[in-house]
């Protein structure tokens, strides 16, 4: 690719989009780069047998994408992921920020309370291991280009395992298909970066399979995924599964509304979380990892039981992905208070390394809390209700997943429903301005062509011990590119918002 040459080429409306669009369709469900069909695409209650699959919405193409940013942004993962695990440890500095924002938010509430409680009781398991993902838009102010960070993902980071796919998929095209193009792209014009996300994520979950060790009760051990029921981004899952499995590990899944129906804990001082095989119970697998791909949001806890659910994982001896501490790491509190002054000196307290807190301070953005006491509060309170400034920013919520937003003009009026003494549970972001990017989208077999903006995240996975602070494992572990109309604000790919997509570098 070279800046004399339109990228990506221009496509013949007719046979030459129709072969590139159906050569993606057929390798996407060859591969596993596939979805669950929604309801409204297939009518309430027409799959009852599981057995509908179609391709996730992908790019045509493989995106441009600044390769020092991608360089800059991999590099400082292993950072960001010992940050989070420092910030997981420090009990009191979460519980204060937890009380700020705990009265607008009941479900934070809920999960600190099932901390005090597991506290109150004994926590015996001191490993705790997190799947991270740190999102990124890349910032143009003039001539200059700069990541900033989006959010931070501590629970149910997604898409590693269709990621890992979509870099395979475009790389399989650039050298069967492109080439072949009106307006070819011949072999090797690319730089496509290998993406390891799957195999990576997964060694992060062996390398707390292996850290937990043999069972003392004589049991198998193994990993157990506890997930949505009715979950549609089933293969991505799965890419994951087959990765452990590979190397010879139990996996199960087991939707988290059943939790307390196929598994118990054993009556011994460390409280081993023991898996029942639902279609033979007298089969017993002890739990030494549980990975949860469920209960980041409220509507994953419609009633009490799904409470003693995670509460049963949190103060068992299985190593949790993630503990509610780490989870509520990710709130977006947290971010804010790392970015906001004095925020040099908080990111200091957890990374004194002056270089490193240096790199991560680089990628932060501008984010206001919106409380009444301080000066940065209400300033921000007078930024979201003015009809003109609130155009520069978007209200986030303490949540993981997309559709949770409030961007521009819509800030003010959510504002207007919620009681002013509850707005300290939003944070005021900054919106970070993206340079100009052209593809065509594949979405349920209908093309979408024109702007787009990219939102790269980076993967890390760690392993700690929550009492002693020391890090087993930390390893960056690939990435992810979604891409989302240049219309679009929420750019979640499971929420109907965004695609897959991977970097060209240039």
């Amino acid at each position: 690719m070279t800046s004399n040459t339109p990228y990506p080429p221009a496509l013949d409306a007719g046979l030459e989009t129709e072969r590139l669009s159906q050569t993606i369709k057929d390798w996407s469900i060859a591969n596993g780069l596939a979805v669950r069909p929604p309801p409204a695409l297939v009518g309430q209650n027409q799959d009852p047998e599981g057995i509908l699959a179609i391709n996730a919405p992908v790019t045509l193409f493989p995106s441009p994408f600044p390769k020092s940013c991608f360089e800059e942004a991999k590099a400082i993962q292993t950072n960001y992921n010992e940050l989070y695990a420092r910030i997981s440890q420090d009990e009191e500095f979460l519980g204060r920020l937890v009380q700020e924002v705990a009265d607008g938010d009941d479900f934070i509430a809920k999960l600190w309370e099932i901390h005090l409680k597991v506290k109150e009781e004994g926590y015996v398991q001191n490993l705790s291991l997190g799947l991270f993902r740190s999102d990124y838009m890349v910032h143009q102010d003039g001539d200059h280009l700069q990541i900033k960070q989006v959010e931070f993902n501590t629970i149910a980071s997604s898409f590693g395992g269709l990621s890992a796919q979509t870099s395979l998929l475009h790389q399989h095209l650039s050298k069967t298909e492109y080439p072949l193009l009106t307006t070819p792209i011949p072999p090797n014009t690319l730089n496509l970066p290998a993406n390891t996300s799957a195999h990576s994520l997964a060694a992060g979950l062996h390398a707390a399979y292996e850290a937990y060790g043999p069972s003392i009760l004589n049991h198998p051990t193994c990993i157990l995924f506890i997930v949505q029921d009715g979950e549609r981004n089933i293969f991505d899952q799965r890419h994951l599964e087959y990765s452990l499995q590979q190397s010879s590990i139990p996996v199960f899944r087991l939707p988290f509304s059943q939790l307390l129906t196929h598994t118990t804990l054993s009556p011994t001082p460390l409280r081993q979380l023991l898996y029942h095989l639902p279609h033979n119970p007298s089969q017993i697998f002890e739990v030494a990892v549980t990975y949860l791909r469920a209960g980041y949001g409220p509507n994953d806890y419609p009633a009490p039981s799904s409470w003693l659910a995670r509460r049963r994982i949190e103060t068992s001896n299985t190593i949790p992905c993630p503990t509610i501490l780490t989870q509520l790491a990710g709130m977006k509190k947290v971010q804010q208070v790392l970015a906001t002054p004095p925020g040099p000196s908080t990111l200091a307290k957890f990374i004194p390394d002056e270089e490193k807190s240096s790199a991560l301070w680089r990628t932060f953005t501008n984010i206001y809390p919106l409380d009444s006491s301080s000066p940065a509060g209400r300033e921000a309170r007078r930024l979201a209700t003015d009809p003109k400034e609130c155009l520069k920013y978007v209200m986030k919520p303490q949540r993981e997943g997309g559709g949770n937003n409030f961007y521009k003009g819509a800030i003010p009026e959510q504002l207007k429903k919620v009681p002013e003494e509850h707005w300290n549970s939003f944070i005021l972001m900054e919106l970070i301005t993206p340079p100009a990017v052209q593809n065509t989208i594949l979405r349920q077999g209908k093309l979408e062509k024109g702007g787009v903006i990219c939102e790269l995240g980076v993967y890390g996975t760690c392993l700690w011990d929550q009492k002693t602070g020391q890090v087993k494992h930390n390893e960056e572990a690939g990435y992810l590119l979604r891409t989302k109309g240049d219309q679009s604000e929420e750019g979640g790919v499971a929420a109907g918002f965004g695609c897959m997509d991977s970097v060209a570098l240039v």
